[in-house]
């Protein structure tokens, strides 16, 4: 298999305070790879250690081939970057930010003109191209942001968290071309909060406290990160219940999910042992990426603990 990025025990640390702490990634050419985790996680640095912004402490990686320490320059010949404030100058129009970010990686003539037109169908900014960027609704800021970060037809782009403060509905089409850029054999790594999103990846990448607690499939991951059986129970009060039944032997871990609890219990005899004490009737559920990332955090605090 062809891999876009590949680190060895990759670290940053700013001063005493380690914000990426030894992580290995492997990540396939044309896939859509989402970074998960709570802010301060590491998500942001290790992202920019990967375009080559800002340079490791210790470890290695490679990204397209080239080495993100010593051929940092030429590896941003072929990325795109979009930070989550879309880096557009708002007193330029569509067409004017387009052609600047044109004109940065050295697109001239008839190729420039080619790849701004297919930019604008791209972000689906027909008709707007001499709107202001300042004056577009943040949907449209989004997409004509990716727009700039395409420009150059680069083979990997980088998202950090792209979809933050827009709608659900601009989220969804956001995401439905991101997907389509991966089919075409791009290589996409985005951060992101939305667990809806990262169902629609590839490969899930968790972060806690700058580690890397998990790189699978979001179907790979619910099936192996819980060891156990994972209940639904209904109770009225759900929060009230929660620490007594932590407090049970075979309850491995208990979390509240809008009006019901999500339960971790140990094996079946578990299971019926909380019908027994609960007098409701459980049902087996598949985890959520939520449940997966409790346990895999819940996982990381024990072992710190030992």
């Amino acid at each position: 298999m062809d891999y876009a990025v590949i680190t060895k025990d990759l670290t940053r640390r700013f001063g005493d305070f380690t914000a990426v702490d030894r992580i290995n990634l492997t990540i396939p050419t044309g896939q859509v790879c989402g970074f998960l985790g709570p802010n301060g996680a590491g998500k942001t640095t290790a992202m920019r250690m990967l375009c080559g912004i800002l340079e490791p402490t210790s470890g290695s990686g490679k990204v397209l081939g080239f080495d993100i320490d010593s051929e940092a320059d030429l590896l941003k010949h072929h990325i795109g970057y979009m930070s989550q404030k879309f880096s557009l100058y708002h007193d330029l129009t569509v067409q004017e930010n387009l052609d600047f970010y044109a004109g940065l990686y050295g697109l001239v003539g008839s190729k420039k003109r080619r790849r701004i037109e297919e930019m604008i169908a791209l972000a689906d900014l027909a008709g707007r191209e001499n709107q202001l960027a300042g004056t577009l609704s943040l949907g449209f800021m989004q997409r004509l942001a990716l727009g700039c970060a395409l420009i150059s037809h680069p083979r990997l782009v980088f998202l950090d968290e792209p979809t933050s403060g827009v709608s659900p509905t601009s989220r969804r089409a956001f995401f439905n071309i991101i997907q389509d850029l991966a089919a075409q054999g791009t290589t996409v790594i985005v951060t992101t909060h939305f667990m809806e999103e990262a169902e629609r990846c590839h490969q899930i990448a968790f972060f806690s406290q700058g580690k890397l607690l998990a790189l699978a499939s979001p179907d790979d991951l619910k099936q192996t990160s819980l060891q156990g059986i994972l209940l639904e129970l209904p109770l009225a009060d759900p929060l009230r219940h929660m620490d007594d039944l932590l407090d049970l032997p075979y309850v491995k871990e208990c979390t509240i999910h809008g009006s019901t609890l999500h339960v971790l219990v140990k094996d079946q005899a578990g299971a019926d042992q909380l019908t027994a004490f609960t007098k409701v009737q459980p049902k087996i559920i598949t985890p959520t990426l939520d449940d997966v990332f409790i346990a895999l955090a819940k996982s990381q605090e024990s072992e710190a603990e030992r």
